[in-house]
């Protein structure tokens, strides 16, 4: 009769665990694609758990398959390695299908909520926090992974009692000397949960515009507009001030300005603004005004407030309306473009001395002419005004006869 308990035994054992084991996931695999085809979550299910289902299950079999079959001339030091060991893997795999299936259940949340709907700030806000949670559920795992499979060595469980007894002064110590990362890691944990920004937000960080990539427990990924990464850390969000154009809404308003000639005709500016508004998609109907904010110096100052959805939708439409504007009045309104003038002014001739007195006393209104001298006369009640041929001021009154 054939002996289980051999090392044929234990080879057969072996390959019909495998078999089993393909078996069984090729079961799991039909039938959960079938249901793919009707329900979303089956295919999100396969693309997450499936490679740690198919390791879990293979150590499990074999890990029977071993436990039934191995021979009794093991000695007793090998067989407790051999259990041993895969109870290492069937804890570390077990961890990994556990995490996956985390993973699964947030993504099948996250699915309720869309991206790419025209208000979307809560469906930021919970794939934000959500992100940042499965960080914390797959950091957990691990630590709740290693720290069972070092508790499966019987020297690390006599030691468990000082370890503990010295954890605190370690965590001071690691405290002390991990202050910057400590900080950053409750700052990452602050961002999620405070709702100060979320993945996808506009943000102008740094003096540079552009969006939220990517938020993790040490830092912030923004994706700048000319795709560029900016990498932040959490600590920055919270210590310094930046520009979110999505705190509340995607919805911006924004301005066109021009300095013109005092020749533009403003109504016909406005006329050309409304018919170009009209005609575009990316103006949302909220506003549309143009107004003449200053008219100082050689020019005129225009501004052109617009709205749109979000702030790459205005960026665009600001740069319509500037250019339409621009080819408008290069067709119909040559008079609007600005213009330096520059008054050419020829010299005057110099005036000889003769001809400046003369202008002098034509610049006197009661004196120097007997005009001026006549008109002088009814200011002062007929009194006759002597002058002195030998001095320049006239005669003092008790002079007069």
């Amino acid at each position: 009769m054939f002996d289980l308990r051999s090392w044929p035994g234990l080879a057969i054992a072996c390959v019909i665990a495998i078999l089993a084991a393909v078996v069984i996931t090729a079961v799991a695999s039909v039938i959960l694609r079938a249901t793919a085809r009707r329900r979303a979550w089956a295919q999100l299910l396969i693309k997450r758990a499936r490679i740690p289902f198919r390791c879990l299950l293979l150590v499990v079999v074999l890990w029977i398959a071993v436990t039934i079959s191995l021979p009794r001339d093991v000695s007793a030091g090998w067989r407790d390695a051999i259990q041993h060991t895969f109870l290492i893997f069937a804890i570390a795999f077990g961890v990994w299908f556990a995490a996956a299936l985390a993973v699964f259940v947030e993504d099948l949340g996250l699915s309720r909520y869309r991206l790419d709907v025209p208000d979307n700030r809560y469906a930021r806000r919970v794939r934000t926090q959500v992100l940042i949670v499965r960080r914390l559920t797959v950091v957990a795992a691990v630590v709740i992974g290693l720290g069972a499979i070092l508790l499966t060595f019987p020297a690390l469980q006599a030691a468990g009692a000082s370890i503990l007894a010295s954890a605190g002064v370690i965590g001071i110590i690691a405290g002390v000397a991990a202050q910057s990362s400590l900080s950053n890691l409750f700052a990452g944990l602050q961002l999620a949960f405070s709702d100060a920004i979320r993945i996808d937000d506009v943000v102008v960080v740094e003096q540079q515009w552009g969006t939220i990539e990517e938020i993790t427990l040490t830092y912030v990924v923004v994706h700048i507009w000319d795709d560029r990464r900016l990498v932040l850390p959490s600590n920055y969000f919270t210590t310094k001030p930046f520009e979110n154009w999505t705190r509340q809404h995607s919805e911006l308003l924004g301005s066109v300005e021009f300095d013109l000639d005092w020749r533009v005709s403003p109504g016909g500016m406005r006329s050309e603004l409304n018919r170009v508004l009209a005609s575009t998609d990316l103006w949302d109907g909220r506003t549309g005004v143009l107004q003449v904010t200053d008219a100082v110096a050689g020019f005129v100052r225009v501004r052109i407030l617009v709205t749109a959805r979000d702030a790459p939708t205005l960026f665009d439409l600001r740069c319509l309306v500037r250019e339409r504007l621009i080819d408008w009045m290069q067709r119909y309104s040559a008079t609007s473009l600005p213009r330096t003038r520059v008054e050419m002014v020829e010299t005057p001739a110099p005036v000889s001395p003769p001809a400046r007195a003369r202008n002098q006393d034509d610049a006197r209104l009661f004196s120097g002419t007997p005009d001026g001298e006549q008109r002088a006369a009814q200011f002062t009640e007929s009194i006759p005004i002597v002058r002195d041929d030998d001095a320049d001021e006239p005669a003092d009154a008790g002079d007069l006869p």
